[in-house]
Protein backbone atom coordinates (compact mmCIF):
# COMPACT_ATOMS: atom_id res chain seq x y z
CA UNK A 1 0.00 0.00 0.00
CA UNK A 2 1.46 3.50 -0.51
CA UNK A 3 0.51 5.60 2.25
CA UNK A 4 -0.91 9.62 0.50
CA UNK A 5 0.58 12.27 3.23
CA UNK A 6 1.12 14.97 0.55
CA UNK A 7 -0.17 15.35 -3.09
CA UNK A 8 0.19 17.96 -5.79
CA UNK A 9 -2.46 19.02 -7.95
CA UNK A 10 -2.12 20.88 -11.15
CA UNK A 11 -5.03 20.41 -13.67
CA UNK A 12 -6.16 22.44 -16.56
CA UNK A 13 -9.66 20.83 -16.54
CA UNK A 14 -11.39 21.36 -13.48
CA UNK A 15 -14.52 19.32 -13.53
CA UNK A 16 -14.61 16.49 -10.22
CA UNK A 17 -11.24 18.20 -8.90
CA UNK A 18 -12.92 19.28 -6.02
CA UNK A 19 -14.56 16.15 -4.58
CA UNK A 20 -10.98 14.89 -5.25
CA UNK A 21 -9.81 17.33 -3.15
CA UNK A 22 -11.94 17.25 -0.52
CA UNK A 23 -10.81 13.63 -0.06
CA UNK A 24 -8.03 13.95 0.03
CA UNK A 25 -8.28 16.50 2.81
CA UNK A 26 -10.20 14.25 4.73
CA UNK A 27 -7.72 11.90 4.66
CA UNK A 28 -5.30 13.74 6.17
CA UNK A 29 -3.08 14.88 3.14
CA UNK A 30 -1.60 18.02 2.43
CA UNK A 31 -2.38 19.48 -0.81
CA UNK A 32 0.08 21.76 -2.64
CA UNK A 33 -1.33 23.33 -5.98
CA UNK A 34 -0.47 25.79 -8.79
CA UNK A 35 -1.90 28.98 -10.16
CA UNK A 36 -5.76 28.30 -11.19
CA UNK A 37 -6.39 25.08 -9.91
CA UNK A 38 -5.20 26.07 -6.58
CA UNK A 39 -7.29 29.29 -7.15
CA UNK A 40 -10.41 27.07 -8.16
CA UNK A 41 -9.71 24.83 -4.98
CA UNK A 42 -9.70 27.63 -2.25
CA UNK A 43 -12.56 28.94 -4.01
CA UNK A 44 -14.36 25.78 -2.86
CA UNK A 45 -13.14 26.04 0.46
CA UNK A 46 -10.23 23.70 0.06
CA UNK A 47 -6.94 24.33 1.62
CA UNK A 48 -3.68 24.43 -0.40
CA UNK A 49 -0.43 25.27 -0.32
CA UNK A 50 0.83 27.53 -3.12
CA UNK A 51 3.26 25.71 -5.78
CA UNK A 52 5.90 28.77 -4.99
CA UNK A 53 6.09 28.34 -0.86
CA UNK A 54 7.42 25.04 -2.10
CA UNK A 55 10.02 25.78 -4.65
CA UNK A 56 11.10 29.07 -3.56
CA UNK A 57 10.48 30.77 -7.02
CA UNK A 58 7.75 32.52 -8.29
CA UNK A 59 6.31 31.60 -11.29
CA UNK A 60 8.12 32.86 -14.46
CA UNK A 61 8.01 33.52 -18.00
CA UNK A 62 4.19 33.64 -18.24
CA UNK A 63 3.59 30.84 -16.13
CA UNK A 64 5.46 28.75 -18.61
CA UNK A 65 8.12 27.98 -15.28
CA UNK A 66 6.22 26.75 -12.51
CA UNK A 67 7.24 23.28 -11.51
CA UNK A 68 10.66 22.55 -13.06
CA UNK A 69 12.49 22.49 -9.79
CA UNK A 70 13.91 20.15 -7.65
CA UNK A 71 11.67 20.49 -4.93
CA UNK A 72 8.98 19.05 -7.33
CA UNK A 73 11.05 16.73 -9.00
CA UNK A 74 12.85 15.45 -6.25
CA UNK A 75 9.52 14.76 -4.14
CA UNK A 76 7.93 12.67 -7.13
CA UNK A 77 11.09 11.15 -7.99
CA UNK A 78 13.21 10.25 -4.37
CA UNK A 79 12.89 6.47 -3.83
CA UNK A 80 11.41 5.87 -0.40
CA UNK A 81 13.24 2.47 0.01
CA UNK A 82 16.88 4.04 -0.30
CA UNK A 83 18.37 5.46 2.63
CA UNK A 84 21.07 7.91 0.29
CA UNK A 85 17.92 9.56 -1.61
CA UNK A 86 15.87 10.11 2.16
CA UNK A 87 19.69 11.73 3.23
CA UNK A 88 20.08 14.20 0.09
CA UNK A 89 16.12 14.93 -0.29
CA UNK A 90 16.20 15.80 3.59
CA UNK A 91 19.54 17.93 3.37
CA UNK A 92 17.90 19.90 0.37
CA UNK A 93 14.78 20.56 2.14
CA UNK A 94 12.71 18.48 -0.45
CA UNK A 95 9.69 16.80 0.81
CA UNK A 96 8.36 14.15 -0.79
CA UNK A 97 5.11 13.89 -2.97
CA UNK A 98 2.49 10.59 -2.80
CA UNK A 99 -0.01 11.12 -5.10
CA UNK A 100 0.26 13.93 -8.36
CA UNK A 101 -2.94 14.79 -10.34
CA UNK A 102 -2.34 16.69 -13.83
CA UNK A 103 -4.21 17.02 -16.83
CA UNK A 104 -2.29 18.47 -19.70
CA UNK A 105 -3.58 21.98 -21.74
CA UNK A 106 -5.40 21.37 -24.44
CA UNK A 107 -3.15 21.18 -27.64
CA UNK A 108 -5.19 18.88 -29.49
CA UNK A 109 -8.70 20.71 -28.97
CA UNK A 110 -6.87 24.01 -29.71
CA UNK A 111 -5.68 22.41 -32.50
CA UNK A 112 -8.67 21.01 -33.53
CA UNK A 113 -10.50 24.62 -33.45
CA UNK A 114 -11.33 26.49 -36.65
CA UNK A 115 -9.06 29.38 -37.12
CA UNK A 116 -6.58 28.46 -34.44
CA UNK A 117 -3.47 30.46 -35.28
CA UNK A 118 0.53 28.89 -34.39
CA UNK A 119 0.64 30.73 -32.11
CA UNK A 120 -1.88 29.51 -29.24
CA UNK A 121 -1.14 26.16 -30.83
CA UNK A 122 2.36 25.88 -29.92
CA UNK A 123 1.68 27.67 -26.54
CA UNK A 124 -0.83 24.82 -25.80
CA UNK A 125 2.35 22.40 -25.77
CA UNK A 126 2.48 21.50 -22.30
CA UNK A 127 5.94 20.84 -20.86
CA UNK A 128 5.71 21.12 -16.61
CA UNK A 129 2.75 18.74 -16.83
CA UNK A 130 4.22 15.78 -19.12
CA UNK A 131 8.03 16.18 -17.13
CA UNK A 132 6.11 16.02 -13.54
CA UNK A 133 3.46 12.98 -15.35
CA UNK A 134 6.86 10.91 -16.26
CA UNK A 135 8.62 11.55 -13.18
CA UNK A 136 5.77 10.02 -11.19
CA UNK A 137 5.08 7.16 -13.26
CA UNK A 138 8.79 6.03 -13.37
CA UNK A 139 8.43 6.03 -9.60
CA UNK A 140 5.42 4.21 -9.22
CA UNK A 141 6.27 2.31 -6.52
CA UNK A 142 5.84 5.04 -4.00
CA UNK A 143 4.27 7.42 -6.22
CA UNK A 144 0.04 7.48 -7.52
CA UNK A 145 -0.23 9.45 -10.99
CA UNK A 146 -3.55 10.61 -12.17
CA UNK A 147 -3.80 11.65 -15.74
CA UNK A 148 -7.64 12.29 -16.25
CA UNK A 149 -11.10 12.68 -14.44
CA UNK A 150 -12.32 9.73 -16.02
CA UNK A 151 -9.91 8.46 -13.13
CA UNK A 152 -11.00 10.19 -9.84
CA UNK A 153 -13.91 8.11 -8.96
CA UNK A 154 -11.96 5.45 -8.46
CA UNK A 155 -9.28 6.85 -7.06
CA UNK A 156 -11.64 8.90 -3.92
CA UNK A 157 -13.39 4.91 -3.41
CA UNK A 158 -9.76 3.50 -2.76
CA UNK A 159 -8.60 6.53 -0.51
CA UNK A 160 -12.26 6.49 1.08
CA UNK A 161 -11.81 2.89 1.75
CA UNK A 162 -8.46 2.66 2.14
CA UNK A 163 -8.07 4.88 4.95
CA UNK A 164 -6.02 7.15 2.88
CA UNK A 165 -3.74 4.61 0.98
CA UNK A 166 -3.75 3.44 -2.38
CA UNK A 167 -2.56 0.14 -3.38
CA UNK A 168 0.37 -0.59 -5.57
CA UNK A 169 -1.42 -2.33 -8.27
CA UNK A 170 -3.23 0.79 -8.72
CA UNK A 171 -0.16 2.96 -8.75
CA UNK A 172 1.17 0.29 -11.54
CA UNK A 173 -1.60 0.43 -13.70
CA UNK A 174 -2.17 4.24 -13.67
CA UNK A 175 1.69 4.71 -14.36
CA UNK A 176 0.69 2.70 -17.91
CA UNK A 177 -1.69 5.34 -18.06
CA UNK A 178 0.46 7.98 -17.77
CA UNK A 179 3.01 6.63 -20.05
CA UNK A 180 0.10 6.17 -22.27
CA UNK A 181 -1.00 9.86 -22.29
CA UNK A 182 1.94 11.76 -22.59
CA UNK A 183 3.29 9.37 -25.63
CA UNK A 184 -0.27 10.36 -27.44
CA UNK A 185 0.33 13.92 -26.44
CA UNK A 186 3.63 14.59 -28.10
CA UNK A 187 2.05 11.89 -30.96
CA UNK A 188 -0.44 14.63 -31.40
CA UNK A 189 1.94 17.64 -31.64
CA UNK A 190 4.18 15.58 -33.85
CA UNK A 191 1.31 15.52 -36.33
CA UNK A 192 0.71 18.61 -36.08
CA UNK A 193 3.95 20.30 -36.76
CA UNK A 194 4.48 17.51 -39.30
CA UNK A 195 1.45 18.02 -41.36
CA UNK A 196 2.17 21.80 -40.90
CA UNK A 197 5.28 22.51 -42.38
CA UNK A 198 5.40 23.67 -46.42
CA UNK A 199 5.81 20.91 -49.03
CA UNK A 200 9.31 21.53 -50.21
CA UNK A 201 8.54 21.70 -54.03
CA UNK A 202 11.97 19.99 -54.94
CA UNK A 203 11.78 17.42 -52.28
CA UNK A 204 9.73 14.63 -55.00
CA UNK A 205 7.00 13.41 -52.46
CA UNK A 206 5.07 15.36 -49.87
CA UNK A 207 6.90 15.96 -47.29
CA UNK A 208 10.59 14.17 -45.25
CA UNK A 209 9.31 11.91 -43.42
CA UNK A 210 10.93 12.04 -39.47
CA UNK A 211 13.49 9.57 -38.34
CA UNK A 212 11.29 8.20 -35.76
CA UNK A 213 7.08 8.53 -35.93
CA UNK A 214 4.23 8.10 -33.03
CA UNK A 215 1.05 7.58 -33.26
CA UNK A 216 -1.45 8.01 -30.63
CA UNK A 217 -5.11 8.98 -29.36
CA UNK A 218 -7.92 8.49 -26.56
CA UNK A 219 -9.56 5.54 -26.54
CA UNK A 220 -13.43 5.57 -28.34
CA UNK A 221 -16.07 3.01 -28.93
CA UNK A 222 -16.06 0.19 -26.70
CA UNK A 223 -15.39 -2.78 -29.11
CA UNK A 224 -16.38 -6.37 -27.93
CA UNK A 225 -13.43 -7.87 -29.64
CA UNK A 226 -11.63 -7.97 -33.25
CA UNK A 227 -12.48 -8.98 -36.48
CA UNK A 228 -13.38 -12.59 -34.91
CA UNK A 229 -14.30 -13.20 -30.92
CA UNK A 230 -11.08 -14.53 -30.47
CA UNK A 231 -9.50 -11.11 -31.06
CA UNK A 232 -9.29 -8.47 -28.44
CA UNK A 233 -9.25 -4.85 -29.58
CA UNK A 234 -9.88 -0.84 -28.75
CA UNK A 235 -10.34 2.14 -31.22
CA UNK A 236 -8.05 5.23 -30.53
CA UNK A 237 -9.02 8.63 -32.01
CA UNK A 238 -8.08 12.25 -31.95
CA UNK A 239 -9.38 15.27 -30.79
CA UNK A 240 -11.47 16.11 -33.63
CA UNK A 241 -12.67 14.83 -37.41
CA UNK A 242 -14.93 11.95 -38.58
CA UNK A 243 -15.24 10.11 -35.25
CA UNK A 244 -15.53 12.79 -33.41
CA UNK A 245 -18.19 14.18 -34.29
CA UNK A 246 -20.02 11.29 -35.68
CA UNK A 247 -23.56 10.62 -33.23
CA UNK A 248 -25.15 6.98 -32.67
CA UNK A 249 -28.54 7.21 -31.54
CA UNK A 250 -29.71 4.25 -31.51
CA UNK A 251 -28.37 0.16 -32.08
CA UNK A 252 -26.12 -1.86 -30.64
CA UNK A 253 -22.54 -0.55 -30.14
CA UNK A 254 -20.36 -0.71 -33.34
CA UNK A 255 -18.00 -3.48 -33.86
CA UNK A 256 -14.71 -3.44 -35.12
CA UNK A 257 -15.63 -4.44 -38.80
CA UNK A 258 -18.55 -1.72 -38.81
CA UNK A 259 -16.02 0.81 -38.28
CA UNK A 260 -13.72 -0.47 -40.59
CA UNK A 261 -17.18 -0.74 -42.81
CA UNK A 262 -18.22 2.70 -41.89
CA UNK A 263 -14.67 4.72 -42.45
CA UNK A 264 -14.80 2.51 -46.18
CA UNK A 265 -18.18 4.39 -46.91
CA UNK A 266 -17.41 7.56 -45.85
CA UNK A 267 -14.12 7.98 -47.78
CA UNK A 268 -16.08 6.89 -50.79
CA UNK A 269 -19.26 8.76 -50.15
CA UNK A 270 -17.19 12.44 -50.02
CA UNK A 271 -16.21 11.90 -53.70
CA UNK A 272 -19.50 13.20 -54.89
CA UNK A 273 -21.02 16.44 -54.76
CA UNK A 274 -24.17 15.07 -56.44
CA UNK A 275 -26.95 13.22 -54.43
CA UNK A 276 -25.69 9.76 -53.57
CA UNK A 277 -25.52 6.15 -52.06
CA UNK A 278 -22.83 4.11 -50.84
CA UNK A 279 -23.90 0.43 -50.21
CA UNK A 280 -20.65 -1.05 -48.22
CA UNK A 281 -19.81 -4.48 -47.08
CA UNK A 282 -16.47 -5.77 -45.88
CA UNK A 283 -14.58 -2.60 -46.48
CA UNK A 284 -15.63 -2.89 -49.90
CA UNK A 285 -18.47 -0.71 -52.32
CA UNK A 286 -21.08 -3.59 -52.96
CA UNK A 287 -23.44 -0.36 -54.77
CA UNK A 288 -22.79 2.88 -55.30
CA UNK A 289 -25.46 5.37 -56.81
CA UNK A 290 -26.31 8.92 -57.69
CA UNK A 291 -29.91 10.02 -57.60
CA UNK A 292 -32.40 13.16 -58.19
CA UNK A 293 -33.25 12.25 -54.39
CA UNK A 294 -31.74 10.22 -51.41
CA UNK A 295 -34.90 7.56 -52.28
CA UNK A 296 -33.58 7.14 -55.47
CA UNK A 297 -30.24 7.41 -55.17
CA UNK A 298 -30.54 4.43 -52.18
CA UNK A 299 -32.81 2.44 -54.28
CA UNK A 300 -30.18 2.24 -57.22
CA UNK A 301 -27.35 1.40 -55.53
CA UNK A 302 -29.15 -1.18 -53.13
CA UNK A 303 -30.26 -2.74 -57.02
CA UNK A 304 -26.84 -2.53 -58.39
CA UNK A 305 -25.78 -5.72 -56.63
CA UNK A 306 -29.01 -6.78 -53.73
CA UNK A 307 -27.61 -9.45 -52.86
CA UNK A 308 -24.43 -8.19 -51.51
CA UNK A 309 -26.33 -5.50 -50.13
CA UNK A 310 -27.89 -8.00 -47.27
CA UNK A 311 -26.19 -7.42 -44.29
CA UNK A 312 -24.47 -3.93 -45.16
CA UNK A 313 -23.37 -0.50 -44.57
CA UNK A 314 -25.40 1.93 -46.27
CA UNK A 315 -24.15 5.46 -46.14
CA UNK A 316 -25.91 8.92 -47.68
CA UNK A 317 -24.54 12.38 -48.41
CA UNK A 318 -28.26 14.13 -48.34
CA UNK A 319 -30.71 14.28 -44.90
CA UNK A 320 -32.35 11.02 -44.59
CA UNK A 321 -36.62 11.60 -44.53
CA UNK A 322 -38.89 9.22 -43.41
CA UNK A 323 -39.75 8.28 -47.15
CA UNK A 324 -36.09 6.85 -47.04
CA UNK A 325 -36.10 4.88 -43.86
CA UNK A 326 -39.02 3.29 -44.45
CA UNK A 327 -37.42 1.68 -47.70
CA UNK A 328 -33.98 1.01 -45.38
CA UNK A 329 -36.16 -0.79 -43.26
CA UNK A 330 -37.27 -3.20 -45.57
CA UNK A 331 -33.87 -5.00 -45.72
CA UNK A 332 -31.46 -6.30 -43.30
CA UNK A 333 -28.73 -3.87 -42.92
CA UNK A 334 -25.98 -3.13 -39.59
CA UNK A 335 -25.29 0.54 -40.17
CA UNK A 336 -27.18 3.49 -41.89
CA UNK A 337 -25.81 7.03 -41.89
CA UNK A 338 -26.28 10.15 -43.37
CA UNK A 339 -25.58 13.73 -42.22
CA UNK A 340 -29.18 14.55 -40.86
CA UNK A 341 -32.18 12.51 -39.93
CA UNK A 342 -35.88 14.18 -39.59
CA UNK A 343 -37.56 13.63 -36.54
CA UNK A 344 -40.10 10.83 -38.69
CA UNK A 345 -37.39 9.19 -40.27
CA UNK A 346 -35.72 8.42 -36.41
CA UNK A 347 -39.48 7.37 -35.30
CA UNK A 348 -39.75 4.61 -38.47
CA UNK A 349 -36.39 3.36 -38.00
CA UNK A 350 -36.61 3.02 -33.81
CA UNK A 351 -38.88 -0.56 -33.74
CA UNK A 352 -35.38 -1.83 -35.75
CA UNK A 353 -33.80 -1.66 -32.56
CA UNK A 354 -30.66 -3.11 -33.21
CA UNK A 355 -29.98 -1.50 -36.27
CA UNK A 356 -27.20 1.20 -35.79
CA UNK A 357 -28.22 4.38 -37.00
CA UNK A 358 -25.76 7.04 -36.94
CA UNK A 359 -25.53 10.69 -38.18
CA UNK A 360 -21.74 11.71 -39.85
CA UNK A 361 -20.22 15.34 -40.66
CA UNK A 362 -21.74 16.48 -44.38
CA UNK A 363 -19.72 15.00 -46.57
CA UNK A 364 -20.80 17.42 -49.60
CA UNK A 365 -18.97 19.74 -47.25
CA UNK A 366 -15.66 17.93 -46.39
CA UNK A 367 -12.72 18.27 -48.53
CA UNK A 368 -12.47 15.37 -51.36
CA UNK A 369 -9.42 13.61 -49.60
CA UNK A 370 -11.39 13.58 -45.96
CA UNK A 371 -7.62 11.99 -44.24
CA UNK A 372 -4.12 12.67 -44.58
CA UNK A 373 -2.04 10.00 -43.54
CA UNK A 374 -2.91 6.24 -43.92
CA UNK A 375 -1.30 3.70 -41.88
CA UNK A 376 -0.87 -0.20 -41.92
CA UNK A 377 0.40 -2.30 -39.38
CA UNK A 378 3.14 -4.93 -40.30
CA UNK A 379 3.61 -6.33 -36.80
CA UNK A 380 6.18 -4.19 -34.68
CA UNK A 381 6.50 -2.09 -38.23
CA UNK A 382 4.02 0.33 -39.19
CA UNK A 383 3.87 2.02 -42.67
CA UNK A 384 2.88 5.31 -43.56
CA UNK A 385 1.77 7.28 -46.65
CA UNK A 386 0.30 10.34 -47.57
CA UNK A 387 -3.42 9.61 -48.17
CA UNK A 388 -4.50 9.26 -52.07
CA UNK A 389 -5.07 12.85 -53.23
CA UNK A 390 -8.26 13.91 -54.72
CA UNK A 391 -9.33 12.59 -57.99
CA UNK A 392 -8.08 14.95 -60.87
CA UNK A 393 -11.12 15.89 -62.97
CA UNK A 394 -12.29 13.85 -66.41
CA UNK A 395 -11.41 17.63 -68.68
CA UNK A 396 -7.83 16.37 -67.82
CA UNK A 397 -7.61 12.85 -68.90
CA UNK A 398 -5.97 11.63 -72.29
CA UNK A 399 -8.29 10.19 -74.70
CA UNK A 400 -5.70 7.43 -76.19
CA UNK A 401 -8.30 5.41 -78.69
CA UNK A 402 -11.67 5.26 -80.65
CA UNK A 403 -14.04 8.24 -81.56
CA UNK A 404 -14.53 11.59 -79.06
CA UNK A 405 -16.92 10.75 -76.73
CA UNK A 406 -20.28 12.92 -75.45
CA UNK A 407 -20.65 15.22 -72.52
CA UNK A 408 -22.32 12.45 -70.89
CA UNK A 409 -20.38 9.15 -71.69
CA UNK A 410 -17.81 11.25 -69.89
CA UNK A 411 -19.49 12.39 -66.77
CA UNK A 412 -20.43 8.17 -66.57
CA UNK A 413 -16.43 7.11 -66.78
CA UNK A 414 -16.01 9.68 -64.08
CA UNK A 415 -18.56 8.32 -61.58
CA UNK A 416 -16.71 4.58 -62.44
CA UNK A 417 -13.62 6.34 -61.49
CA UNK A 418 -14.53 7.90 -58.38
CA UNK A 419 -15.81 4.13 -57.15
CA UNK A 420 -12.92 2.01 -58.29
CA UNK A 421 -10.83 4.04 -56.53
CA UNK A 422 -12.17 2.28 -53.02
CA UNK A 423 -12.36 -1.23 -54.77
CA UNK A 424 -9.27 -3.42 -53.70
CA UNK A 425 -6.90 -4.13 -56.11
CA UNK A 426 -6.73 -5.53 -58.99
CA UNK A 427 -10.10 -3.96 -59.41
CA UNK A 428 -13.17 -3.14 -62.04
CA UNK A 429 -15.55 -1.18 -61.71
CA UNK A 430 -19.05 -1.74 -64.50
CA UNK A 431 -21.05 1.73 -64.32
CA UNK A 432 -24.21 2.88 -66.27
CA UNK A 433 -25.68 6.01 -65.75
CA UNK A 434 -24.41 6.82 -62.26
CA UNK A 435 -25.15 3.01 -61.33
CA UNK A 436 -22.39 0.42 -60.39
CA UNK A 437 -24.03 -2.66 -62.45
CA UNK A 438 -20.61 -4.64 -61.40
CA UNK A 439 -17.87 -4.62 -58.97
CA UNK A 440 -14.72 -6.87 -59.04
CA UNK A 441 -11.65 -6.52 -56.69
CA UNK A 442 -9.29 -7.63 -54.89
CA UNK A 443 -8.03 -10.46 -57.19
CA UNK A 444 -4.90 -11.50 -58.13
CA UNK A 445 -5.33 -10.57 -62.36
CA UNK A 446 -7.07 -7.85 -63.75
CA UNK A 447 -8.96 -10.60 -66.21
CA UNK A 448 -10.59 -12.16 -63.37
CA UNK A 449 -11.40 -8.83 -62.00
CA UNK A 450 -13.51 -7.94 -64.69
CA UNK A 451 -14.88 -11.63 -65.15
CA UNK A 452 -16.73 -11.04 -61.54
CA UNK A 453 -17.59 -7.86 -62.08
CA UNK A 454 -19.52 -9.34 -65.49
CA UNK A 455 -20.84 -11.74 -63.62
CA UNK A 456 -22.01 -9.65 -60.48
CA UNK A 457 -23.87 -7.56 -63.19
CA UNK A 458 -25.12 -10.70 -65.11
CA UNK A 459 -26.88 -12.32 -61.74
CA UNK A 460 -28.28 -8.62 -60.80
CA UNK A 461 -29.78 -8.83 -64.40
CA UNK A 462 -27.97 -6.11 -65.58
CA UNK A 463 -26.57 -5.80 -69.12
CA UNK A 464 -23.33 -5.02 -69.65
CA UNK A 465 -23.45 -3.78 -73.25
CA UNK A 466 -23.58 -0.27 -73.03
CA UNK A 467 -21.68 0.32 -69.73
CA UNK A 468 -18.48 1.65 -69.28
CA UNK A 469 -15.52 0.57 -67.34
CA UNK A 470 -12.87 1.80 -64.99
CA UNK A 471 -10.07 -0.07 -63.97
CA UNK A 472 -7.27 0.71 -61.14
CA UNK A 473 -4.21 0.36 -62.41
CA UNK A 474 -2.84 -0.52 -66.18
CA UNK A 475 -3.47 -3.25 -68.48
CA UNK A 476 -0.51 -5.48 -69.17
CA UNK A 477 -2.25 -6.87 -71.42
CA UNK A 478 -4.86 -6.78 -74.52
CA UNK A 479 -7.27 -9.29 -72.81
CA UNK A 480 -9.33 -7.09 -70.88
CA UNK A 481 -10.36 -4.76 -73.96
CA UNK A 482 -11.14 -7.76 -76.12
CA UNK A 483 -13.20 -9.48 -73.24
CA UNK A 484 -14.91 -5.72 -72.39
CA UNK A 485 -15.42 -5.11 -75.94
CA UNK A 486 -17.08 -8.89 -76.56
CA UNK A 487 -19.53 -7.95 -73.40
CA UNK A 488 -20.53 -4.56 -75.34
CA UNK A 489 -18.88 -1.87 -72.70
CA UNK A 490 -18.76 1.76 -74.35
CA UNK A 491 -15.83 3.08 -73.13
CA UNK A 492 -12.98 2.33 -70.57
CA UNK A 493 -11.01 4.21 -68.54
CA UNK A 494 -7.98 3.56 -66.68
CA UNK A 495 -4.36 4.95 -65.48
CA UNK A 496 -2.49 4.18 -68.19
CA UNK A 497 1.16 3.79 -67.80
CA UNK A 498 2.55 -0.04 -69.28
CA UNK A 499 5.04 -0.80 -71.33
CA UNK A 500 2.40 -2.10 -73.41
CA UNK A 501 0.28 0.67 -73.48
CA UNK A 502 -0.19 0.50 -77.34
CA UNK A 503 -1.41 -3.15 -77.09
CA UNK A 504 -3.92 -2.51 -75.40
CA UNK A 505 -5.07 1.31 -77.79
CA UNK A 506 -4.33 -0.96 -80.93
CA UNK A 507 -7.26 -3.22 -79.43
CA UNK A 508 -9.66 -0.69 -78.33
CA UNK A 509 -8.71 0.99 -82.14
CA UNK A 510 -9.59 -2.48 -83.52
CA UNK A 511 -12.90 -2.87 -81.34
CA UNK A 512 -13.83 1.04 -81.89
CA UNK A 513 -13.80 1.49 -78.18
CA UNK A 514 -12.93 4.49 -76.55
CA UNK A 515 -9.83 4.40 -73.79
CA UNK A 516 -8.99 7.59 -71.54
CA UNK A 517 -6.06 7.58 -69.43
CA UNK A 518 -5.99 9.26 -66.43
CA UNK A 519 -2.22 9.38 -65.48
CA UNK A 520 -2.66 8.36 -61.95
CA UNK A 521 -2.66 4.65 -60.63
CA UNK A 522 -4.96 4.08 -57.36
CA UNK A 523 -4.20 0.76 -56.49
CA UNK A 524 -5.89 -0.31 -52.47
CA UNK A 525 -4.36 -3.39 -50.93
Amino acid sequence: MIRIRRALLSAYEKDGLVELAETLVAAGVEIVSTGGTARTLKAAGVAVVPIEQVTRWPEMLAGRLKTLTPQIHGGLLMRRGEATDRAEAEAHGIAPIDLLCVNLYPFRETVAREGARREECIEMIDIGGPAMIRAAAKNHRDVVVITSPRQYAGIISELRNGAGTITRETAARLAIEAFAATAAYDASILHYLWSTTPIDPDAGRVRDWPLHWAIGGLRGTALRYGENPNQSASMYVGASGFWTAMQQHQGKALSYNNLSDLWAAWKLICEFDACACAVIKHAMPCGVAVGARPLEAFQRARLGDPLSAFGGVVILNRPVGEEVAGALGEIFLEVVAAPRWDADALARLEKKRNLRLLTIPDPVAQARCPETLQAKSLGEALLLQAAMPASAPASGWEQVAGAPVAAELLAGLDFAWRVVRHLRSNAIALTRGGQTIGLGGGQTSRIDALEIALHKAARSEHAAAGAVLASDAFFPFRDVVDRAAEAGIAAIVQPGGSRRDKESIDACNEHDLPMFFTGERVFAH
